[in-house]
């Protein structure tokens, strides 16, 4: 049974037509119009249709930014796109001769790690994605953690430093701001400008005017010691947060996924060492692992494709 996925971002739509078993078949891309709410429905319904075109399709999947309702029906609020309160699983159900499902972009792709990633040989998984904020997804006793309302497992928003930097969810102190790709180019700018750690954050600093995530990137793969010392900071302030979220889910692996997890290695051995110090009952607490995503951009639409088909089947 094929289904397709559908995942809006801030600056793309993907869509894929998936297996029963998570590979894709056909896969669509386009710009996002994030300021026109109305043409990324037609898009959408037109990316459907191209792909419903080529293969027999019995359900569709969307993996929406922002808070979803429990009835995996209403965007309560999407903070790139003018979404507030959209009932976006009817519009596109009026318009679709398919049935639609929806969920939050993050469950989506924890879901699709869950089942065919790095998570698939556990029943219990936590996932945060590194990208430009925290983004989280939670399973438990194999099944998606939504919460009452449905706006659960916003984990970038566990708050890690009271009263700490502000973030852009009104709160201060949230994950988000010390342990994403935003946090990570902050602290390497910072570490540039004290100098005495090696010379090439420093060096890029001055010729760029600002560190960017390609400029990090590059110096973290090439060794550089100021750019490691970022990455490692940032792994502290993740650790600490496993820790955390450890005492109360108890999950069998974590899983990290976004553009900063292709340090890899460099980013899991900071995370365990931080996680290490401060889980409670240390010693006597069982770890867990610590794992890099496997399905990387796909995540999203193979994990909303295969949420619409679990739906189907009841």
């Amino acid at each position: 049974m094929h289904a397709i996925g559908i995942d809006i971002g801030g600056t793309k739509i993907a869509g894929a037509v998936v297996t029963e078993a998570g590979i894709i078949l056909a896969e669509e891309r386009i710009a996002t119009n994030a300021g026109d709410s109305e043409a990324i429905i037609d898009a959408v319904v037109d990316m459907v249709h191209s792909l419903a075109a080529q293969h027999e399709i019995a359900a569709v999947g969307v993996a929406a930014p922002g808070f979803i309702d429990v009835e995996e029906s209403i965007v309560y609020y999407t903070p790139n796109i003018n979404w507030r309160n959209e009932p976006l699983r009817d519009r596109l159900n009026a318009r679709l001769s398919l049935p639609v499902t929806i969920d939050n972009d993050a469950n989506a792709a924890g879901w699709a790690e869950y089942r065919f990633g790095a998570g698939r040989s556990v029943g219990d998984m936590t996932m945060l994605t590194i990208g430009t904020g925290v983004g989280g997804a939670i399973v438990t006793r194999g099944g998606l953690f939504r919460g009452g309302f449905g706006t659960g497992a916003e984990l970038g928003h566990m708050r890690v430093v009271p009263d700490g930097l502000p973030c852009g969810c009104g709160a201060r102190g949230c994950i988000e701001q010390y342990g994403s790709g935003r946090a990570l180019l902050r602290m390497a700018n910072e570490i540039a400008d004290v100098g005495g750690i090696g010379l090439g954050l420093a060096d890029a600093r001055r010729v760029a005017g600002a560190l960017d995530g390609t400029i990090v990137g590059t110096l973290i793969a090439a060794g550089d010691a100021g750019a490691l010392r970022a990455l490692e900071q940032l792994g502290h302030w993740l650790g600490q947060a496993c820790a955390s979220l450890s005492a109360i889910l108890d999950p069998e692996v974590f899983v990290f996924g976004g553009g900063v997890s292709v340090a890899g290695d460099l980013l899991l051995n900071p995370i365990r060492d931080s996680y290490r110090e401060n889980l409670p009952a240390r010693g006597y607490h069982p770890e867990p692992a610590f794992m890099i995503a496997e399905l990387v951009n796909d995540a999203g639409v193979v994990g909303a494709a295969d949420l619409a088909r679990r739906r189907l089947l009841g």
